[in-house]
């Protein structure tokens, strides 16, 4: 997770023609946007808000199929939870002062993006049940599944809320939307546990090392929350490829 700056610029470039494992199930007549993310990366969010932004500007929200996947930024990670202005000074050996100023340059972009983020209350864990869920999601209801990943950044960037725990998780699958037994039942079992290590492993075969991570009918991907111009520029190529 990168925290200080911004992260790298790379413009839209071309995948190849990889197929196949698409778990989501694609439609044939709709662009197809497949998204490696994590939801605890700041960058995630305020990438997902610029490629959204893209898609309003080309009239193309209500065409395209939004796919979501697992991409977990650290799968070792505790399930006991710490705040992350913590974990950070630890992991980059600073002050917890200088861990505030690096969380305050993302804070500054996100608020370019319209978002509040509140990172001085996060707290780090595993996440790899706030996926699972997320998949679960995906699988009834691609719309549901992105509406719960919205409620998840915000819970989680703006609120200072978990997205770790049984409880925190089926709070925010009910104001998704999602029913709370269904959502508990899910959580409390290993479906999906699978498909979080393939989604992964399909990340590292288009070189993604990071997240978020864009790819668009697997031809053209987009690496890091880039501005708009990137994803416009993206989305009109995979445009033309369709015409």
């Amino acid at each position: 997770m990168e925290w200080a700056g911004t992260q790298r610029e790379a413009d839209a470039t071309g995948l190849g023609q990889h197929r196949g494992d698409g778990h989501a199930g694609c439609l044939t007549a709709a662009m197809r946007i497949e998204v490696w993310a994590d939801v605890v990366c700041p960058w995630c969010y305020i990438g997902k808000k610029r490629l959204q932004q893209a898609l309003d500007q080309r009239g193309l929200t209500d065409q395209v199929e939004i796919v979501h996947r697992a991409f977990q930024l650290d799968p070792t990670a505790s399930t006991t939870t710490e705040p992350t202005v913590d974990h950070l000074a630890a992991k980059y050996g600073v002050s917890r002062d200088e861990a505030l100023t690096m969380m305050g340059n993302v804070t500054e972009v996100a608020a370019g993006e319209g978002l509040h983020y509140r990172l001085d209350l996060c707290m780090t864990g595993n996440t790899r049940d706030a996926h699972r869920l997320v998949l679960w999601a995906q699988e009834t209801d691609p719309a549901t599944a992105q509406r719960l990943i919205e409620t998840m950044y915000s819970a989680y960037f703006e609120q200072g809320r978990g997205v770790f725990s049984a409880e925190d998780l089926v709070a925010l699958a009910v104001e998704a939307g999602l029913d709370a037994d269904a959502a508990r039942d899910v959580l409390a079992g290993s479906a999906y546990l699978d498909q979080v290590v393939q989604d992964q492993v399909l990340a590292r075969t288009f070189g993604a090392n990071g997240v978020p991570f864009f790819v668009i009918d697997r031809a053209y991907g987009v690496s890091g929350a880039q501005p708009v111009e990137v994803f416009l520029n993206a989305l009109d190529q995979a445009s033309a490829a369709q015409a």
